[in-house]
């Protein structure tokens, strides 16, 4: 049960680690639009993004998968960008005229990026054969779904006080906190390893 805890742990701070907030910017760009009554559809895009962030890490940590650092680290703030910018152009609109399998593709291959992300670190602390390695990323997995859950809550109260005390429109509120992470994240792009020779 120890062993449980250490990679759940690990899968925890990965997600709510404040000098990485990559990861939690990239929950608020895909939450914003949303409200409590599509937790359904919200847990479903969580899921199925931690399931590409952990087939990406199987993939890296049995050798199948090897991307340079950089180049990882330069397209997940534009994963970021895009969900960011998908508000702008989906806000206001219902959620049912957006195509459910292209956002369930689109969460997965982001997924396996910001999961790639992590493989290098994620290899360093992982020992063992290659069977007992299943466990621990198992349980890694469970982590960041927690922690991604706890995320997609907070942004979901933040987005009902904002929409109810502070009377705040779902398509402003939605469009206001996009900007403000297309804000943050443009730095990122620009301050990127891959432009540097």
């Amino acid at each position: 049960m120890s062993d449980f805890w250490i990679y759940f742990q690990i899968g925890l701070k990965h997600v709510l680690d404040i000098h990485a907030y990559d990861h939690v910017l990239f929950l608020i760009a895909l939450t914003i639009p949303y409200a409590f009554k599509d937790w359904k559809r919200i847990l479903l895009l969580v899921t199925v993004f931690t399931v590409g962030h952990t087939l990406a890490l199987l993939l890296s940590v049995y050798g199948i998968v090897a991307i340079k650092v950089n180049i990882v680290e330069f397209l997940i703030p534009i994963t970021i960008l895009i969900t960011a910018f998908f508000n702008f152009f989906t806000a206001g609109k219902s959620s049912k005229t957006e195509s459910i399998n292209l956002v369930f593709f689109i969460a997965l291959f982001f997924g396996i990026i910001h999961g790639l992300g992590f493989s290098n670190y994620f290899k360093t602390i992982l020992g063992g054969t290659a069977s007992s390695k299943l466990i621990p990323l198992g349980e890694f997995a469970l982590g960041i779904e927690a922690a991604q859950i706890i995320v997609v809550f907070i942004v979901l109260i933040l987005s009902y006080i904002v929409q109810t005390i502070f009377r705040f429109s779902k398509r402003d509120w939605t469009l206001a906190m996009s900007a403000f992470i297309i804000g943050v994240v443009i730095p990122m792009v620009i301050e990127s390893e891959i432009w540097k020779r």
